[in-house]
């Protein structure tokens, strides 16, 4: 009942149209750009979504290196897991995590499972940060600015995130795609799977991980 139903129902509307131009894309320029603008538009909102402790999980905008606030330093460091995660699963299946589609090649970067990331940030990441916020499961003392303006984690609440984050993992969730009963923490491994029956020919298409 907080929430502006309408404002987030045309952010929705204009996502969905999105995907749409995505389908039909036929060039990494075009789709650079479409990217961009999407993402643009679904973090404008991100503040909303934050019911609880607005006074100190404010958020203004997507940073990084460093994260400039509470909210930053949390999606980085999960983005950061959730990228481990993708490579693993990856390399499981057989895959270079370090040759992309998406992401360009570049010495140290997994670019594959940056690619991979995409389709889970939102539903793995960003729901979760949002949970730990507005379900009081995490709050500011454990925060550091430092001089730079960068803001980190203390060891203790990085390890209450690690615990909170590895239950996540253990949920179960009926994938999309496969129909099958599945833990959060093995997403990653499935759409590696699917990726490489899709490289390998067993797939007409890959099918990406949609989840509402």
């Amino acid at each position: 009942m907080r929430l502006d139903s309408d404002k987030l129902k045309a952010k929705s509307a204009f996502l969905a149209q999105r995907l749409k131009d995505i389908r039909v894309c036929e060039n990494a320029e075009t789709l650079l750009g479409l990217e961009g603008e999407a993402a643009s538009v679904y973090f404008s909102v991100f503040d909303d979504l934050i019911l609880q402790q607005k006074e100190v999980f404010c958020f203004q905008g997507r940073n990084r290196r460093p994260p400039l606030d509470n909210v930053n330093a949390m999606l980085s460091f999960a983005y950061s897991l959730l990228a481990g995660m993708c490579a693993s699963a990856l390399e499981t299946v057989g895959l270079d995590p370090y040759v992309g589609f998406f992401h360009t090649d570049r010495p140290g970067r997994a670019s594959l499972a940056l690619d991979m990331m995409e389709e889970l940030r939102s539903v793995v990441v960003d729901r979760f940060v949002l949970t730990l916020i507005n379900k009081k499961m995490i709050d500011d003392s454990g925060f550091i600015k430092k001089e730079s303006g960068a803001v980190v984690m203390e060891e203790e609440t990085r390890k209450s995130f690690l615990v909170q984050w590895q239950n996540k993992k253990k949920e179960t969730i009926t994938h999309p795609f496969l129909g099958e009963k599945i833990e959060w923490g093995l997403v990653p491994y499935a759409q590696a799977m699917l990726l490489a029956r899709y490289i390998r020919g067993d797939l007409d298409e890959y099918p990406p991980f949609l989840w509402k």
